[in-house]
């Protein structure tokens, strides 16, 4: 008879091997989705090297680098989301709705004013923007919501960074105004949650940030599990709480803001991966932070994939399909954990 953490494990890898093929058909099915379709027979000839001209132009030049940006956003929110509901002990975080994104937002606005274009090698300075506005914004919302007695409060940091958020948004909506009509264009379809006009330059700014932070954060996997604990009993253990908390909020903010900074403002897949994700492997962080960054990748190219497909010929933005799932998620999260929050307030 396996023990409960061979059971665990075994649940974790059906889980992840099940959520790996639907990735897979995912894909394949957007590789095929668009205003011009590619059967999988001559998507799999052009990936060989025997397509035509047009079908090598569509696949590699407009296709792939959109759903390679969508794979990597998807795996970077969901386990910044993982991260965040971990240091914070309060299931309802996400960059989202922590203000996070907001912050990053207020990053590209200051960027798109400079350079006015995510183009070219420019391109590969806008994670850097949209961190630095990320990491300021979080580091005020979280000295705000921490308390010296009782620390980090869960209630206060959801309200918190309701409140910033919404302050940083108004500030950002206000700078995009005085764009040009193109830049504001941008601006706008980014702040909806857009990958439209991506190309291989925004892979290449997104992908070593996701390459190296994600490895990281799993690599510290039980530090994230023994946040679950509470402060004094992580502390009695010998975690240094503190400083464990800053660096993975780092980690998190930094791997969140370099994903919405190359798909846009998009909210709720840090909040819903994780809830699925443990659901589906368990509370160990070891077992389901594999798992959340497929749902992740799995939610966010479908959503790109619905988007560009259903509206037909006006493609909506992938946030604006996240967001009529995640939104009604969100509030069924905040029904079902008001006692629990009560009692941490």
């Amino acid at each position: 008879m396996m023990s409960l953490e061979q059971q665990r494990t075994a649940r974790a890898v059906v889980a992840g091997i099940l959520l790996l093929a639907v990735a897979v058909i995912v894909v394949i099915v957007s590789l095929n989705t668009g205003t011009i379709r590619l059967s999988p027979a001559s998507i799999w000839r052009t990936l060989l090297g025997s397509g035509t001209r047009d079908e090598s132009l569509i696949l590699f030049d407009y296709r792939l680098p959109r759903i390679v940006i969508t794979i990597l956003a998807g795996i970077g929110l969901g386990i910044s989301g993982a991260v965040l509901q971990g240091v914070s002990r309060n299931s309802l975080a996400d960059p989202g709705i922590l203000g996070i994104h907001s912050g990053a937002a207020f990053g590209l606005i200051v960027f798109v004013s400079f350079f006015r274009t995510m183009e070219g090698p420019a391109a590969l300075l806008i994670p850097m923007f949209t961190f630095a506005g990320g990491i300021v914004i979080s580091i005020i919302i979280f000295l705000l919501a921490f308390d010296r007695y009782k620390g980090m409060i869960p209630v206060r940091l959801i309200l918190v960074g309701i409140a910033i958020e919404a302050g940083v948004s108004a500030v950002t909506l206000f700078l995009s105004l005085k764009l040009d009509e193109d830049t504001y264009t941008f601006a706008a379809r980014w702040l909806a949650g857009s990958v439209w006009g991506r190309d291989w330059v925004n892979v290449w700014a997104l992908f070593p940030w996701v390459a190296l932070l994600v490895p990281i954060i799993y690599s510290r996997s039980r530090t994230l599990d023994l946040f679950a604990l509470g402060d004094e009993t992580a502390s009695g253990v010998g975690s240094h709480v503190t400083r464990n908390r800053m660096l993975m909020l780092g980690l998190a903010v930094a791997l969140s803001c370099a994903s919405v900074s190359m798909a846009g403002g998009i909210g709720f897949i840090g909040l819903v991966a994780p809830h699925i994700a443990r659901r589906l492997a368990g509370p160990q962080h070891r077992h389901f932070l594999p798992i959340a960054a497929l749902v992740g990748l799995v939610i966010m190219v479908s959503a790109d994939t619905i988007g560009r497909s259903i509206f037909q010929p006006n493609a909506v933005p992938a946030g604006v399909i996240v967001a009529a799932i995640g939104g009604p998620y969100f509030l069924y999260l905040l029904l079902s954990s008001k006692p629990n929050s009560r009692r941490n307030y």
